[in-house]
């Protein structure tokens, strides 16, 4: 009898589990509904709903007509069951004048179960001064006030940061913020937070919401080449997987070598080593627009400059664009003979203020350069992607955590 109660407690957790991850993956959804999708009998899905009720995970949200007889009720997840905090950080460079400062600025979001966000803030930040555990608890427990929720019911924190993450060390490394590369930090913020926290590459997580929501939505595959103000960034989604390396450092194209020391040439007076971000970052599209008299004070403001006037037939800001275009296309050969991808998105600040066409200029000069075929387009993403990418890892954490408790029968 023993073993038939545990048999029979756990079919209860698989059916609850069955039931719930269908609502969360398609929405509300009516006991015929769930019937179809799980194969189980009628009173098995109702007490299944009536489980998942009295445990606040799921609440009735409508009715909708079944032909004779009364209407049959529509369920949806219980979007106040749990939350989850994704935090972008970014260094100055990377979003100058934000906040009214040219500190390091914390974006933070709460999303509740339901993937609505429900509250959302941005902080300036001196991490000379400010220890990050700090800076993450204060930032956690404003944007909880802003969207009018307790604290209590978060579940998981979602860091996105520009640096490389090592989770064999559960050290992050190549971070331009002070304080966020120290070890022991994420131990510090699971002490003080309490709850799991989650990091990883601001580029990985970008490519995360391009996947969800963005260009990367339909692709089986997609690299995501980032052109920010302060560096770049490569992410690499095999089929909706990320490739982060043995020490998380996988894309960080930035430090990929175009020339050796000693060796002379490259045009517009490189000698030396000369790396990537030597060609295509921030400081490098500056520099390579002067050229060509165009003058901003950022790389992204100096792209839709460049947008604008191409589109006024500027011969000069057309010029701009097909070089630089030419210099993201040498990098790109590299990365296309090695993984031969079947879409390359560009995006960051600098590649969203080209756009389409920065992207159709890229795609040209690689038709040149690379020796595989692969398609070319700009992110469709108009929000801080590595936020958005955070919202989404955070949310699924919170998801699996729930499913998983729901498959272990009490």
């Amino acid at each position: 009898m023993t073993h038939l109660g545990g048999s029979s407690k756990l079919l209860r957790a698989m059916n609850d589990a069955a039931a719930l991850s269908h609502i969360l993956e398609r929405g509300p959804l009516t006991r015929g509904d769930l019937r179809e999708l799980t194969g189980l009998s009628k009173p098995t899905i109702s007490e299944a709903l009536r489980r998942l009720t009295e445990a606040k995970l799921v609440t009735v949200v409508g009715y909708v007509s079944a032909g004779p007889g009364p209407n049959a009720e529509v369920y949806a997840v219980n979007p106040d069951a749990a939350y989850s905090v994704a935090l972008s950080v970014r260094d100055r460079a990377a979003s100058p004048g934000a906040s009214g400062s040219d500190l390091p600025t914390v974006t933070a979001a709460v999303t509740d179960l339901a993937g609505i966000v429900r509250g959302r803030l941005d902080l300036a930040v001196d991490f000379t001064r400010t220890d990050p555990v700090s800076a993450v608890v204060d930032a956690v427990q404003d944007v909880c006030k802003e969207a009018r929720i307790a604290p209590d019911p978060v579940a998981q924190v979602q860091i996105a940061v520009a640096g490389s993450f090592d989770p064999r060390t559960d050290v992050l490394h190549h971070v331009e913020v002070p304080g966020w590369s120290r070890p022991g930090l994420l131990d510090d913020l699971r002490r003080r937070l309490g709850v799991p926290v989650g990091v990883d590459n601001d580029v990985n997580l970008a490519a995360v919401a391009e996947r969800a929501h963005g260009a990367g939505r339909d692709a089986e595959s997609f690299t995501l080449l980032w052109l920010g103000e302060a560096g770049l960034g490569l992410a690499i989604d095999l089929g909706g997987a990320l490739l982060r390396g043995a020490r998380g450092g996988a894309g960080e194209i930035g430090y990929m070598p175009m020339m050796l020391p000693g060796v002379t040439g490259g045009g517009r007076g490189f000698t030396g080593r000369v790396d990537f971000q030597d060609l295509v970052g921030g400081a490098a599209v500056l520099d390579l627009a002067a050229e060509y008299g165009i003058q901003e004070s950022t790389a992204a403001g100096t792209m839709t400059t460049a947008v604008a006037r191409a589109g006024s037939r500027d011969d000069a800001a057309r010029s701009f664009i097909t070089t630089l275009a030419g210099r993201i296309a040498i990098g790109l050969s590299a990365v296309v003979a090695v993984l031969d991808p079947p879409l390359v998105v560009i995006g960051g600040e600098v590649g969203q203020a080209g756009g389409d066409v920065l992207s159709t200029a890229v795609a040209t000069a690689l038709a040149e350069a690379a020796p595989l075929e692969t398609a070319i387009a700009a992110s469709t993403l108009h929000d801080d992607a590595a936020l958005l990418g955070a919202q989404e890892a955070g949310r699924s954490a919170v998801r699996d955590t729930i499913l998983a408790t729901l498959r272990r029968p009490s």
